[in-house]
């Protein structure tokens, strides 16, 4: 299951699921970008950069494209860099609190409302934990891309 969601310093979107199909281009402008990116980036105002993991739905052009003519700013990231990605590690808080539920969902049905149950009761401090970008950036230097303890 393919799921989506964004996070800031302040607050988090929805989380989406992904169904039907592979995430293309075409979809992630339109059922990402367009319903839960742009509305987000007017909401938190001037200043918003955003900042993905560099898969090929976000690359592609029409991505790119959609971007430019909203005038989102996006973070150059580079690619395979989960260690400095603060989303990452809130997708395994997420997981961890799936795990963790008394009874686990066993259908897709029931997997679909866990997770959007738990998303939106992560709580705000947890997401915050993971700002230290600077601190990130030395560890993953130290490494020389290589893991690090984030």
């Amino acid at each position: 299951m393919l799921v989506w969601g964004g996070v800031s310093y302040d607050g988090r979107t929805d989380l989406y699921i992904i169904q039907n199909g592979a995430l293309t281009g075409v979809r992630y402008v339109n059922e990402i970008l367009n319903d839960f990116v742009r509305p987000y980036a007017g909401a938190v105002g001037p200043g918003f950069i955003f900042m993905d993991d560099n898969a090929r739905p976000h690359r592609a052009l029409v991505a790119r494209q959609y971007l430019e003519r909203e005038s989102i700013e996006r973070m150059d990231w580079p690619a395979r860099s989960p260690d400095i990605n603060p989303l990452e590690h809130v997708w395994d808080i997420l997981q961890r609190r799936i795990c963790d539920r008394p009874v686990q969902p066993l259908t897709k049905e029931e997997l679909t409302r866990a997770l959007i149950e738990e998303w939106g009761q992560i709580p705000r401090h947890a997401i915050r934990k993971f700002r230290s970008f600077n601190s990130r950036c030395r560890a993953v230097i130290t490494a020389r891309g290589g893991h690090t303890r984030y």
